[in-house]
């Protein structure tokens, strides 16, 4: 799998499935790991659910969350987009909390930082979809086209990227560190309530975990 830096190899459905009946989260579970750099805790319930500079889509009140980490050439990425917003609009639901994680080379660095950029001015959505949306693998040219053809102002763009260059690479660096501490190897990577899912899942799959996620949280 492109998205699975290392190991080369994805994680099959019967497999993921598993990993996130072993890998369900005991309660308060969150915040007992911490980066393996430092002592400060990354896996808080608030700063992985609750990270206000990062981006939710689907229902923000919602009362279960997505958490996804994606890559813009993640080709998996890609293809998952429009079944799992097809699941979070018909659950109605859910809250989709967006984690740009650009393991994929200094491209995808770029495009997790435009569109962090454009959230300035309120075109996140806008960017990721249109870079989520296209079937070849992106160049920063053509990231440009993508978010000019989306109504993103690229001169304040520029702009924007250079003022809050510091909160953009911050952002990046909490959204590496939570997915190191859950021990995801690659694109895309999921935590649906409580429940760890490290790889792809048909729209019935989630369905099931999300309706699971639901039980757990009851109990």
């Amino acid at each position: 799998m492109a998205g699975y830096r290392n190991r080369g190899l994805m994680p099959t459905r019967r497999t993921a499935l598993t990993l996130m009946g072993a890998g369900a989260l005991a309660a308060g579970g969150m915040t007992l790991a911490r980066a393996a750099t430092g002592d400060d805790e990354v896996l808080t319930e608030a700063k992985v659910l609750r990270d206000p500079d990062v981006p939710v889509a689907g229902n923000p009140d919602g009362n279960i969350s997505i958490i996804e980490w994606s890559d813009y050439n993640c080709p998996y990425c890609r293809k998952l987009e429009p079944e799992l917003r097809q699941v979070v609009q018909d659950d109605g639901k859910v809250r989709l909390v967006l984690k740009d994680w650009p393991i994929l080379g200094s491209v995808s660095v770029a495009a997790a930082r435009i569109a962090l950029a454009a959230k300035y001015q309120d075109k996140y959505h806008k960017a990721h979809d249109a870079m989520m949306g296209v079937s070849s693998r992106l160049t920063e040219s053509r990231i440009n086209e993508l978010l000019a053809s989306v109504g993103v102002d690229m001169d304040r763009l520029k702009g924007d990227l250079t003022a809050h260059a510091k909160d953009i690479d911050a952002i990046l660096k909490r959204n590496n560190e939570q997915a190191e501490a859950f021990g995801f190897n690659g694109t895309p990577s999921f935590i649906v309530g409580k429940y760890r899912v490290p790889g792809v899942l048909s729209m019935n799959e989630f369905e099931q975990v999300i309706a699971d996620a639901r039980k757990a949280k009851m109990n």
